[in-house]
């Protein structure tokens, strides 16, 4: 490899077993979209052996922070959060010509000259404000507008990979305060919108989250346990009995006369060991069972998991003398 200059480089030493190796490799494709002036350059420590030697390369996945010939950073972690903030303060150092820490540097030292970078000109107020902020939800994600109305085509897909995969997350609209908005990008290092934190730590923008979840599991490379979808939440609920009647009240207590009607005909063919399901005691399982049967009104009856109908297929049924064989096959 040609001798470093003065460019920014980020050496990304991994082994194709390890398990962070997707991971890692997703969120290094997608910083350099955030810090264009970096070079990013991802190696196999077990073919990789001089500069292995070079960089005191022990572990993997480890990440060589370079300016110039001088080592700014040696991260020996699989955190994306961690290696994103590393980054950041990487690109503001080489933009702003702040003195470069040679390899070799004791650590007392290396602490004094970080020191000496400082974190911008932020207020104690501001900084407590934002630190309060980011901390104020387990999953926070920095946006423009609302996720049900928001502001910019890059909001709108994190919001959409975020609840495709399930994980509940809280919202900030940094659009409400220019103060917070444009501290937050000094305060984090991160100098664009959408902003994606867990427990308080940066994960990264759009790019980064991207890339972890074409690598797997959005929720296991974040960390965090998702949310059941309604979905799921549906198709467990229909199949919670090989009968199951979706009614306005309880059999024993109907709100409306269709259900009334449905009860007086389940009882009329003797059909025992239904369970019934109120839905005027959960909203978002009324309005979603429609949609996910397909069917725009109350009652319905399952069986076994599929849609029977509603009161006048029933009826019809019953009429029929086709019910019970429907109920129990």
């Amino acid at each position: 490899m040609s001798q470093f200059n003065a460019t920014p480089k980020v050496l990304h030493f991994s082994a194709p077993w390890h398990p962070s190796h997707a991971q890692m490799s997703a969120v290094i494709s997608a910083l350099p979209s955030a810090a264009p002036s970096i070079q990013f350059e991802s190696l196999n420590a077990e073919t990789s052996s001089v500069l292995v030697q070079k960089f005191n390369v022990t572990v993997v996945p480890t990440f060589i922070l370079l300016l110039g010939d001088s080592v700014i950073e040696k991260l020996e972690v699989a955190d994306p959060a961690e290696l994103t903030r590393k980054v950041m303060e990487l690109k503001l150092k080489s933009e702003s010509g702040v003195q470069t820490i040679p390899a070799g540097t004791k650590a007392e030292e290396v602490k004094e000259k970080k020191e000496e970078v400082g974190e911008g000109e932020l207020s104690d107020d501001l900084k407590k404000k934002i630190q309060t902020l980011l901390t104020s939800a387990p999953i926070l994600l920095l946006m423009k507008g609302t996720p049900s109305s928001p502001k910019c085509g890059f909001s709108r897909q994190t919001i959409e990979i975020l609840q495709s995969s399930s994980i509940p997350f809280s919202s900030y609209n940094i659009l409400e305060n220019p103060d917070v908005r444009a501290g937050v990008k000094i305060f984090s290092e991160w100098p664009t919108y959408p902003q994606l934190y867990v427990k308080g730590e940066l994960v990264g923008g759009l790019d980064i989250i991207k890339e972890m979840n074409e690598v797997g599991n959005l929720a296991s490379e974040l960390g965090v346990e998702a949310t059941e979808s309604m979905e799921e939440k549906l198709t467990k609920l229909v199949n919670r009995n090989n009968v199951m009647l979706f009614m306005k009240g309880l059999p024993s207590a109907p709100k409306c006369g269709f259900s009334r009607q449905i009860v007086e005909i389940l009882e009329k063919e003797g059909v025992e060991g239904y369970e019934a399901f109120n839905i005027l005691e959960d909203e978002e399982v009324r309005a979603e069972l429609k949609k996910f049967g397909d069917w725009p009104t109350y009652p319905q009856l399952y069986v076994k998991g599929e849609l029977l109908g509603g009161l006048d297929v029933v009826r019809e049924m019953a009429e029929e003398g086709e019910l019970k064989d429907a109920l129990s096959a």
